[in-house]
């Protein structure tokens, strides 16, 4: 098949993109931000999923479409920038597929639609989403749903992953992990609180397993969590296993942490900056829970390659190798439709 992979040049793009030319298929890649890494064939459109000619140019003799691309960190986005990229966007796909003769979709949600449902969380749990990013993609999932309901072969597949990590990332885990590896890492409290997590390479596997497969209804939705669940302090303990150290048996108060913390709370009502230090970051990782339950794809004969332990050891290993040496840029999607310029050629110019 022919696929396009919207957001194709990100961390989970990139992965998912390589697995399926990997697999044989053709791959065209349409993305604010041009790819890193090595196309090896695959066409890559520069342009805003929220832009017709864009998104006709990078479904121009496709047969499916995987639509990752999306407004999801959750600092610097307008509440309306969220909407306009994970709702009306979807409007424009579903469109622009149709015009194409396009039948089969894939649409990257995530579990924070459920916001705050009452857990356990599974797949037929109603959601309550409680943030614009959550909101915005539950409102992608009733677009896609809807199209699939006008019939005419039409399928749709909604992956909701939670936290993903894995070699290349630089978000949340990467953080943990440099701090942990440069032993300035403490635990907060009992930190018993669960943290679903998601292995990239567990995620596009099952992402192309359920792709492959005929017998799904036109329209389905799953989570996709890594089992069993870990711990904060789990989480913790297996990287500095990773790294051949052993974990510290004390731990800090939660009141003096929190106490620590105010002149960074302090610092970020005035400036407005994203400071990577705050009561609210500690909240998060110690004492929040974030469990979400992901049987449907296992009893859709789905097993992962990798267990959760395996993949915190890759990316530790991937860490140490490399990743410490290297950083990324936060890219955001603008408030305003970037326009379209043409496809850039092999040497990344615009055709006039």
């Amino acid at each position: 098949m022919k696929i396009c992979v919207t957001g194709g040049s990100g961390f989970i793009g990139r992965y998912l993109a390589e697995k399926l030319m990997a697999e044989g298929h053709t791959i065209s890649v349409l993305d604010l931000i041009e790819p890193t890494w090595n196309l090896a064939g695959a066409r890559f459109v520069k342009g805003d999923v929220r832009n017709i000619d864009a998104v006709r140019a990078a479904l121009n003799g496709c047969d499916g479409l995987i639509h990752l691309a999306a407004a999801h960190h959750d600092f610097g986005i307008a509440h309306d920038t969220y909407f306009d990229v994970n709702g009306r966007a979807a409007n424009i796909l579903c469109d622009a597929m149709d015009e194409a003769g396009i039948t089969r979709c894939c649409f990257y949600s995530t579990v924070a639609v459920f916001g705050a449902a009452e857990p356990p969380l599974h797949e037929s749990t109603e959601p309550h989403p409680d943030t614009p990013y959550g909101a915005s993609k539950l409102e992608g999932e009733a677009v896609f749903r809807r199209w699939t309901e006008a019939g005419g072969g039409r399928r749709c597949i909604v992956i909701r992953p939670t936290v993903t990590f894995g070699p290349r990332n630089f978000a949340n885990m990467y953080s943990l992990i440099r701090q942990i590896h440069s032993k300035r890492f403490f635990i907060v409290g009992e930190a018993s609180n669960i943290k679903s997590l998601s292995y990239v390479v567990n995620l596009v596997d099952a992402t192309t397993y359920l792709w492959e497969k005929d017998d799904l209804p036109s329209f389905d939705a799953f989570n996709y969590v890594e089992k069993p669940d870990l711990t904060s302090r789990e989480i913790a303990e297996a990287i500095y296993h990773a790294l051949g150290r052993k974990p510290p048996q004390w731990q800090v108060p939660s009141w003096l942490a929190r106490l620590a913390t105010l002149p960074f709370d302090v610092a970020i009502a005035l400036t407005g900056k994203n400071i990577p230090i705050s009561s609210a970051r500690l909240a998060k990782l110690f004492t929040m829970e974030t469990k979400f339950e992901a049987e449907k794809v296992r009893a859709a004969g789905f097993q992962p390659a990798v267990t959760l332990q395996q993949g915190i050891e890759e990316m530790v290993r991937w860490y140490v190798k490399e990743g410490c040496r290297e950083s990324s840029e936060w890219h955001q999607p603008p408030a305003e439709v970037a326009a379209y310029l043409g496809a850039p050629d092999r040497k990344g110019a615009i055709p006039s």
